[in-house]
């Protein structure tokens, strides 16, 4: 039980004897000396008082506050961080997964040779290789979990003429997909800003899309470092990136091979929808596409090249649907060292009879942990 708190005339007492002393004189010593011992035995209320409380607040579990960082002002890509040392790669559906249990998933799109998606194959199907030795698959599945997906989108000035299209596109993707995945939209030209963070709304970023502008030049691979970077607040398992460019880069600070190495070590697919002009003018720009092919097929996603800009949100709804349509192999690797190295992941798909030759996307490999 608690007690009561001392009454203020009790605590107007607490003045230090010396004081009260020069002030009546000497005669009335004792009296003051028990006025010391009640300050004392008041001081001794008060520690036994603190005492009671914490004992009761001991008696409470209190939830600690959540781990999850404010959300400020993102930094530009091009002043991101690089990465230091090899990442160990966590558990989740929808990519290469590394934990203390010895599993990898792996995720996987199937389409045949008209470039349409295949879905309802079996686990039998699939043989699934490490290092070129073969792996026995533990788990099979073909499940549309909801994914974190960031939209890289070229503001430079040669998109001018192209920018209505495909702000339609990107609203056609988000609008396509899953109704629980998250988006964060990245604007690029001379440099790369977040112009939308996370969100689920189609009209936040609807409205957010209508107040941008092409202009500048092309800092495209900032733009997708900083997308990898940005990944590390994602909600959801499921990462991807969505790159909307029509050339090569021409302004960023990461170099390319700094950039490989970044998508490298993430779990993030990329797709591109690449709207590329016949006759480029420049060498960057000729060197574009085959740039977005490598990152992406590096990845499991792919780019798609858009002849027609009338044809870009077919283009971007077929993505949407590949997303949400993708075979997840899982198998325990028998190379079980803890050496950090880049392991080569193969994923061969044998068709049923009936079914023509079938084209296999799957990420390239992993890097396996250092403990």
């Amino acid at each position: 039980m608690l007690l009561s708190p001392p009454t203020p005339e009790c605590i107007s007492m607490t003045i230090p004897p010396q004081f009260r002393e020069r002030q009546i004189g000497g005669g009335q010593r004792k009296v003051f000396r028990h006025q010391a011992w009640l300050s004392l035995l008041i001081a001794l209320f008060f520690l036994v008082q603190a005492r009671a409380q914490d004992d009761q607040l001991n008696k409470v579990h209190v939830q600690p506050p959540s781990t999850t960082a404010t959300q400020g002002t993102e930094p530009a890509g091009a002043e991101a961080p690089p990465e230091e040392g090899v990442k160990s790669l966590k558990i989740h559906p929808g990519s290469f997964i590394r934990m203390d249990v010895n599993l990898v998933l792996v995720p996987v799109t199937i389409t045949d040779p008209m470039n349409r998606l295949v879905t309802g194959l079996e686990k039998e199907d699939f043989q699934i290789y490490e290092n070129n030795g073969e792996q026995r698959i533990e788990s099979f599945a073909c499940e549309d979990a909801p994914v974190s997906i960031g939209i890289i989108f070229d503001l430079s000035g040669s998109m001018t003429s192209k920018l209505i299209r495909a702000k339609d596109a990107i609203l056609q993707f988000i609008k396509t997909a899953n109704p629980q995945d998250e988006f964060f939209v990245i604007g690029f030209n001379d440099r790369p800003e977040l112009i939308e963070d996370f969100t689920s709304s189609v009209d936040d970023i609807q409205a957010r899309l209508a107040m941008v502008h092409a202009g500048h030049r092309t800092a495209l691979l900032d733009a997708i470092y900083y997308g990898v970077e940005k990944m590390k607040d994602a909600h959801h398992e499921r990462k991807a990136l969505l790159v909307v460019s029509d050339g090569g880069d021409n302004r960023s600070r990461y170099t390319e091979g700094e950039v490989r190495a970044e998508v490298r070590e993430s779990d993030v697919e990329i797709y591109s929808i690449g709207i590329f002009d016949a006759y480029a003018p420049t060498p960057e720009e000729r060197t574009g596409p085959q740039l977005l092919e490598d990152l992406s097929d590096s990845t499991g996603g792919r780019l798609f090249r858009v002849d027609d800009v009338d044809e870009m949100s077919d283009i971007a709804e077929k993505i949407s649907n590949e997303l949400r349509n993708q075979y997840v192999i899982g198998y325990k690797p028998k190379d079980l060292a803890h050496d950090g190295k880049w392991r080569r992941v193969k994923v061969r798909v044998n068709p049923p009879p009936g079914l023509p030759p079938l084209s296999v996307y799957a990420r390239s490999g992993y890097y396996a942990p250092l403990q």
